[in-house]
């Protein structure tokens, strides 16, 4: 039977949490959610002029980032379990490289097959880095600050991707799109290099070196089973779910094309959209911290959920009013959104310790193979839309094309009232 063939961390001194090696650790890891989540939300603004040069339809636009996303979910699910079994190591190291080979994929790539394989190695490698980070903070710092630890990844992850946005559309104006992404991935290397050199974990993880490779994978199928048999994982990943599936479709996709029916410029919607992850970032440095304060998980999440529906609600249907309506507006769902970083918490809250990484492991899976869904949709319904008479280019067949996004937060909404609290005592 192959066997699984690793060096253990035997004899190793244990680090110190929340030290020098502790937040050089937790840095890496983030800095890798930064490179691909902007990748990944660089998407809405490159993917005109990659749909121009490759020859793309507007379905299979939406192909590509669905693509990625039901791809990163079927693989999410085994990436908790081996980062509790193997540590961050062995796991980021492989998934870096995997991502850069992605995005030189990508930047080279003259057809849609291409572009689908691209996004194959860059959602295979991206799968491990959200909850990778998440697990770092947890290992490094402890489990009483790891709603704080997570809430932080997505908050650096959110704001710099709102930078990358504007820095994409500035970019896009003097560098052909090619090249550009050429350098990403270049920058990828280079991100490999120093975790190499730098990324450890806090205590030795052993590997027994005759561990059968069947036997390994049974165990990581048991501990996801374990998880999955606690009902309240299944209520944290679906309002997470729901939550993100929505910002995911809006944030990657289609809030810009949303923006300019709405009125707004191709640069100015673009500006606009990019404020949907400021707003992330807002309220994932402050979700967290106000759930510890209050020791409630419920209040947070029906009250960012709450805000979500008001906001889109106002997007969709209020008159347009100019470019500053429009900002405040995607600010405001945006911080809404950073209740769905609680549904980590949530989930946490009700496993043993060594299995967190499993647990956000299931709960982020799901989030994202939702996400894939809310990504597909509006494609989808605008040609149905189209088909049934509603004219093209108009607000009415946006309306009609975000409906499935809006019925997905009234939905998290019910959820969330229905779900236990779970903030430890």
């Amino acid at each position: 039977m192959p066997t699984v063939a690793m060096p253990t961390t035997e004899g190793r001194k244990i680090s110190v949490l929340g030290g020098t090696q502790a937040w050089l650790a937790w840095a890496i890891a983030v800095t890798f959610v930064i490179y691909y989540f902007s990748f990944q939300t660089g998407y809405a603004i490159v993917n005109p002029v990659v749909q121009k040069d490759v020859g793309l339809t507007v379905a299979q636009v939406g192909i590509v980032a669905a693509m990625y996303t039901w791809v990163f979910a079927l693989c999410q699910f085994f990436s908790g379990a081996l980062l509790d079994r193997l540590g961050s190591r062995r796991i980021l190291l492989p998934a870096i490289l995997l991502v850069s080979i992605g995005i030189f994929i990508f930047a080279n790539a003259k057809s849609f097959e291409t572009l689908l394989l691209s996004q194959l190695f860059i959602a295979v490698g991206a799968c491990s880095g959200f909850v990778g980070a998440g697990y770092v903070g947890g290992k490094w710092f402890g489990m009483a600050k790891f709603s704080l630890m997570f809430g932080l990844v997505q908050f650096a992850a959110s704001l710099f991707s709102a930078f990358n946005q504007n820095l994409l559309n500035w970019a896009l104006s003097s560098v052909a799109w090619r090249d550009l992404f050429n350098l990403v991935g270049v920058a990828g290397v280079a991100l490999l290099v120093v975790a190499a050199l730098k990324l450890r974990d806090p205590e030795p993880i052993a590997v027994p070196e005759g561990l059968g490779l069947g036997n390994f994978l049974s165990s990581v199928f048991q501990s996801l089973l374990r998880v999955a048999r606690i009902p309240h994982i299944w209520l944290a990943a679906a309002f997470g779910a729901l939550c993100f599936g929505v910002m995911l479709a809006l944030g990657v996709v289609w809030a810009p094309k949303l923006l300019m029916l709405r009125g707004l410029d191709q640069g100015v919607a673009n500006t606009a959209s990019s404020f949907l992850w400021l707003g992330l970032a807002a309220g994932c440095f402050l979700a967290p911290w106000a759930s510890d304060k209050l020791q409630n998980r419920r209040l947070p999440i029906i009250a960012g959920i709450a805000l979500q529906v008001v906001a889109f609600a106002g997007l969709l249907y209020s008159a347009p009013r100019g470019a500053g309506l429009d900002i405040f507006l995607c600010f405001l769902f945006g911080f809404g959104n950073s209740a769905h970083m609680l549904a980590f918490s949530t989930a946490s809250d009700v496993v043993e310790p060594q299995f967190i990484g499993t647990s956000a492991a299931i709960v982020n899976g799901i989030m994202f193979i939702v996400g894939g869904i809310m990504i597909s949709r509006p494609g989808v319904r605008i040609g149905w839309g189209v088909d049934t008479g509603i004219e093209h280019g108009t607000l009415a067949l946006a309306q009609y094309a975000a409906l499935p996004l809006m019925l997905a937060l009234v939905v998290a909404l019910v959820v969330a009232f229905a779900m236990r609290e779970t903030y430890p005592r």
